[in-house]
């Protein structure tokens, strides 16, 4: 469940098709693809150790990720119970434009900018940039060759195993394009502002498109218990599953998540999740769950978005404002706690804008990607700037809000954090509380 996308080619599978200009519309890990074979999520019988081979211990939660054969694990004493491994299918988006470069762009990237410009990240900035503190993006990872991407790739870690290692964009340039948003540094006038561009960015990459395994709930679930021992204030996780019953399998997984999330949180480390793109009532779905953002703890987030931005940026006025709901988001009083910019779409407004549709110029713009070669693991990157949209866009958004939170604040735990948030943030009038849980995202009176 996560982005709309035009930008570099990302695995996610189809979501819509446009009239006059296709605009790639994706659920990032929204669908469950199949069930592994080999790999187990275990539930731990106490503290005696796994017959079989075990690929991430996780005493922490009381589980742990293994490979082996069912019949093996039936037998182990140490095994309470287990489930397959969820391997999480992407396909490719319906359409992209290529990355904007400065020269197509004039150099005035922050113009393009809406979402930072509607949460006043500038003044932010006044008080805090996210110094002393870390944020985890748990993704297809973050290319931390670009300019304007921080990467602490010492601490970061590859979740996938196909021998790229951390700090490059192995599963796409959705990671890349989530990073910006969250922590995009702002010293160069040619690139674009994260909203917490000093805080320490970690990529925890669980996504690959050169082997290895890709999109595991395991190596997802391994990842959260990553970020919280290399003590991250934040995790972003722009990715999920939607929809799995709540009872049977399902159950089995929600628990699981709820037992990280709850041991996430008692840790300090906020997690925040996109709610998907399904434009789906979550309240109201008939015993289904979309995870990990339905999970116990974690900071549900549902995406808005301005429609006719391009009109300002020519003088006019937009016709519908940055808080307005995203046609696409997920909602549901109970199933969203924030609603902040994750960008919009019209079909209709298809005119070129300085040789862009004008529909992109409401999607949300950050740094993205593309691998040029692979030899010998090492990784050769083109690095830009695009435009994508989804949930995925606005949970950054919360996330390095978050960041900046916790630098002003340094006592507060995570759950201070998250009221601090949730506290700030009111619920437009105009519409309904389902589509914004405590409301639109405020950074400065959060702060």
């Amino acid at each position: 469940m996560t982005d709309d996308t035009t930008g570099t080619p990302v695995g996610r599978r189809q979501f819509a098709k446009l009239t006059g200009a296709a605009l790639g519309l994706s659920a990032f890990g929204g669908v469950v693809a199949a069930e592994s074979t080999e790999r187990f999520i275990v539930k731990r019988r106490g503290k005696k150790s796994i017959g079989a081979e075990l690929l991430y211990d996780l005493p922490e939660i009381g589980y742990a990720v293994v490979r082996g054969s069912e019949e093996q694990l039936k037998r182990d004493k140490a095994v309470k119970s287990f489930e397959p491994d969820i391997e999480l299918q992407v396909g490719d988006p319906v359409a992209e434009t290529e990355p904007q470069d400065s020269d197509a762009l004039d150099d005035a990237f922050y113009a393009y900018q809406w979402d930072k410009q509607d949460l006043d990240v500038p003044t932010a900035h006044e008080t805090t940039k996210g110094e002393g503190t870390r944020l985890a993006i748990i993704d297809s990872g973050v290319d931390a060759s670009h300019p304007d991407l921080d990467v602490n790739v010492e601490d970061s870690k590859d979740f996938t195993g196909d021998g790229l290692g951390a700090g490059v964009p192995g599963g796409g340039d959705h990671g890349t394009h989530v990073a910006g948003i969250a922590a995009a540094a702002i010293e160069s006038p040619a690139g674009v502002a994260g909203t917490a561009p000093e805080t320490d960015l970690l990529d925890f990459r669980v996504f690959s498109e050169f082997g290895g395994t890709s999109g595991s709930f395991g190596s997802i679930v391994a990842a959260v218990v990553e970020a919280v021992q290399k003590e991250c204030d934040v995790a972003n996780l722009s990715l999920g599953a939607y929809p799995i019953p709540r009872q049977g399998n399902g159950s089995f997984y929600g628990g699981v998540l709820n037992k990280t999330m709850n041991y996430a949180e008692k840790e300090g480390t906020l997690v925040v999740a996109s709610a998907g793109n399904d434009a789906t009532d979550l309240q109201h779905d008939g015993g289904l769950i979309s995870l990990p953002n339905e999970a116990a703890g974690v900071m549900s987030v549902a995406a808005t978005g301005p429609i006719g931005f391009a009109n300002e940026l020519l003088g006019g006025s937009v016709n519908e404002p940055a808080e307005t709901p995203a046609r696409y988001t997920n909602y549901g009083t109970n199933a969203v706690d924030l609603a902040a910019p994750g960008g919009n779409f019209d079909p209709t407004l298809t005119d070129p804008v300085g040789g862009v549709p004008a529909y992109a110029y409401d999607l949300v713009f950050s740094t993205v990607t593309e691998i040029e070669s692979v030899e010998d693991g090492e990784v050769q990157t083109a690095p830009g700037y695009g435009w994508k949209a989804g949930t995925s866009m606005a949970a950054p958004n919360v996330a390095g809000a978050a960041a900046l939170v916790k630098s002003n604040n340094p006592d507060y735990n995570a759950n201070e954090v998250r009221s601090a948030l949730e506290d700030a943030a009111d619920v437009p009038d105009e519409y309904g509380k389902e589509y914004y849980g405590s409301g639109y995202l405020n950074v400065l009176d959060a702060l």
